[in-house]
């Protein structure tokens, strides 16, 4: 629904030529209610779309003719699922040498491997879960972030994999997954107890290696995170808002030496921007080049100035013909931004070009639609 969309998406918005295979009835992501209704809108757009049913012996020979001129596959899949339908990567290769054919997995090989796993299971099993909640309260972050990141890991790889192409002519067989993923993200933890011997507190408990690094409210009891992180960043600070006596305290001077005193620190400046009306304190902030963020929902990030000037957000288009702005991919080449070439496909709305492209007939096509192997609905 997410992990390998995600991987599709990134390589689509980069300008490949994408292939979303669906089933024979369409995508059921496409109709997911609450917390899923953003994922079809979100990880397929640059994508063309084909209705394919991979339980009939026509369909697996349709799919076998789009591999044979492909690039790359993606599949994610549950361990053993594409070897069932005889599309494991040992028969594939033998039908295209030069074929890149990335699983993104819910784990690597190993004792978890056939393991089913979800983004949630991989939080828990993987600490973040424990380290985003307080004690005894595990919470998952507030969005997928280990599928997504399990999908870049994946593209990291095709792209090595299409590197390493360049030199030996032949393709691999390349695994991204969810749980190595949450580990990594939480190495510099693990790395935390190594150095120091004591295990990492949940994120809500953990002693801050700084005195200022805070979300504070303002008058209109609007929050704002604000971080000091540096000596010199606190001179600027308690210079811009008029510490004095922040600044006369020798005590103060060193960063260290500030985070034992935190308990002291903290509620003056508190004290001091919940009097403080939210633009000014905003405006100050901004002038002074200290680290400081308002606190936004998603819902704001559309109407975001910067995201708007910059072309940080693209615009696609829903099955009830509305308009909404979405994230484009975060990076910028030569001060190109990767934009919308394709808005969101229709289910199975390219199916007979993509059947005419790798080379068959429209009685073929026509046959394979009264058969129910192929199925062109636009939903």
């Amino acid at each position: 629904m997410v992990m390998g969309p995600s991987a599709g998406l990134i390589l689509a918005d980069l300008g490949a030529d994408v292939i979303k295979i669906e089933p024979i009835d369409g995508d059921k992501t496409r109709i997911l209610k609450g917390s899923g209704a953003g994922y079809f809108p979100m990880y397929n757009r640059n994508k063309r779309s084909m209705r394919l049913d991979l339980k009939t012996e026509n369909g697996i020979k349709i799919a076998k003719s789009l591999i044979s001129k492909s690039d790359i596959l993606i599949e994610n899949f549950r361990s053993g699922a594409m070897e069932k339908l005889g599309l494991g990567y040992e028969p594939l290769k033998k039908i295209n040498s030069k074929l890149i054919y990335c699983s993104n997995k819910g784990f690597l090989t190993g004792p978890y491997s056939k393991r089913t796993a979800l983004d949630e299971v991989a939080q828990m099993m993987g600490g973040l879960a424990y380290m985003t909640g307080p004690s005894g309260k595990p919470l998952r972050a507030g969005a997928s972030v280990i599928d997504v990141m399990g999908g870049m890991f994946g593209v990291i790889a095709i792209m090595a994999a299409i590197e390493k192409r360049h030199e030996t002519g032949e393709g691999q067989h390349v695994m991204s997954s969810l749980y190595e993923s949450t580990v990594f993200l939480v190495g510099q933890h693990m790395a935390q107890y190594g150095v120091t011997g004591e295990p990492a507190l949940p994120m809500p408990e953990r002693v801050s290696a700084w005195a200022v690094y805070d979300v504070f409210s303002t008058l209109e009891d609007e929050k704002v995170f604000i971080g000091v992180v540096s000596d010199s960043q606190w001179k600027t600070f308690c210079t811009d808002f008029k510490f004095d006596d922040f600044i006369k305290d020798e005590s103060l001077q060193k960063n260290n030496d500030r985070v034992k005193q935190r308990d002291k620190i903290i509620p003056i400046i508190q004290n001091r921007f919940s009097q403080m009306e939210c633009d000014i304190l905003l405006n100050k902030l901004e002038k002074s080049g200290l680290p400081f963020a308002p606190i936004k929902r998603p819902e704001d990030l559309s109407n975001d100035k910067h995201l708007l000037d910059s072309n940080g957000l693209v615009e696609v288009t829903l099955n009830d013909s509305k308009k909404i702005k979405l994230p484009a991919i975060p990076i910028e080449m030569s001060q190109d931004k990767f934009l919308l070439r394709k808005d969101i496909p229709k289910s199975g709305e390219h199916t007979n070009e993509i059947l005419r492209e790798v080379g068959y007939q429209e009685s073929e096509i026509s046959a394979f639609i009264k058969d129910g192997i192929v199925s062109t609905d636009k939903l």
